[in-house]
């Protein structure tokens, strides 16, 4: 009987005629990273790894470069000129200009160009708290924004006795509280040119009559315009109106007198305006 024979492998699928390139085996660095900042060796240890001890104290001096001549040596015919004469290779400019160039310089624009980013918060109508002046602490009626990014209020002044005044945002807490002007509109000639000081007043110097003391210290008393007056006037009349259109007008009425204050265990950052 004839001893069984092995029986046939499967032959793997022949390869394209093009081939298929195997992928590229990315190496793995010795000194690789095991996790929350941690590597595999020390700095002590690849100092001694990357051998560089062997290149401390050495010094490469640098090749000196050679410097590309400027001039070239050209013989001259002549008994008296010399013989040479040393000519440039790059030629010195023909023409100079008699002014310089006005370059432009990069500048910032003007602070009076400036975009003003007010709160969304703030808007016309808006009962605030004022946090520093003379009148901090008094809630008052935003009325308008100027040019100047600065916030113009008013008390209403029979309510607080805070006339219109300008104010930056970043000292006033804008509450959720509103009154509906309506139509109102700010006067064109409230802006912030109306209301920048004298310069008599800021100075506050007084003539003084014959025979008087020259070392008396005296000021001079602030006393509005009539046409501040009749302005401010304007201006709470319609506030008011507007203030008596609500049905809680006697408690707003209240609210606007009113102070604002903090008392112990009482924290502005937890409370609700």
């Amino acid at each position: 009987m004839a001893p069984p024979q092995p029986k046939a492998v499967a032959k793997a699928p022949a390869a394209p005629a093009g081939g298929v390139k195997k992928p590229a085996k990315v190496g793995k660095p010795r000194n690789y990273d095991l996790g929350n900042g941690i590597v595999r060796f020390s700095k002590a240890k690849m100092f001694h790894k990357k051998a560089k001890y062997k290149f401390i104290g050495k010094k490469h001096p640098k090749a000196p470069k050679p410097k590309k001549a400027s001039v070239v040596v050209k013989p001259i015919g002549g008994e008296k000129n010399g013989g040479t004469r040393k000519v440039l290779l790059r030629r010195r400019k023909s023409f100079y200009p008699t002014q310089d160039k006005i370059r432009k310089i990069a500048h910032h624009k003007t602070f009076s160009k400036h975009a003003r980013n007010i709160r969304p918060s703030l808007t016309v109508g808006t009962v605030c708290i004022l946090l520093a002046g003379r009148h901090a602490g008094k809630r008052v009626i935003l009325v308008g924004v100027l040019p100047s990014g600065l916030l113009l209020v008013t008390g209403p002044f029979a309510f607080n006795s805070c006339p219109l005044r300008r104010i930056p945002q970043q000292y006033v807490i804008g509450t959720s509280t509103k009154v509906d002007l309506g139509d109102f509109k700010l006067p064109a000639h409230l802006d912030d040119a109306y209301f920048k000081k004298n310069k008599k007043s800021v100075k506050r110097s007084v003539k003084r009559k014959e025979g008087e003391d020259i070392f008396a210290s005296k000021k001079e008393k602030y006393v509005p315009s009539e046409q501040r007056k009749s302005d401010q006037k304007s201006v709470d009349e319609a506030v008011i109106k507007a203030i008596g259109k609500r049905d809680d007008k006697k408690i707003l009425r209240g609210y606007l007198k009113s102070v604002f204050g903090l008392r112990s265990s009482q924290f502005a950052h937890r409370l609700v305006f």
